[in-house]
């Protein structure tokens, strides 16, 4: 790995550390339940970017298969989230 992607990856690291602690503080603190939802959107968005990151960064395959579970299981759940927010319920 060249020097400067290596510089890149640690730069790139630290700025999706510093934005999951912004959304873990949003998603403890959030004055509504909307502005929870959001945080928690950008918080797995983060985990699945964090695992993107490891995997370029240890050349190995698993960290992307990760990442496609993070996304999917992410997606599913923003969606029940925002359905419980407008009905009130998730199954109808």
């Amino acid at each position: 790995m060249t020097l400067l992607l290596s510089l890149a990856l640690h730069f790139t690291l630290a700025c999706v550390g510093i934005g999951m602690l912004f959304c873990t503080v949003r998603l403890l603190l959030g004055p509504s339940a909307q502005d929870r939802v959001l945080a928690l959107d950008t918080l797995w968005m983060c985990t699945m970017l964090l695992c993107l990151l490891l995997g370029i960064r240890h050349g190995s395959m698993v960290y992307f298969e990760v990442a496609l579970l993070i996304a999917l299981i992410g997606f599913v759940s923003t969606i029940a989230l925002a359905k419980f927010l407008m009905r009130g319920e998730i199954i109808e």
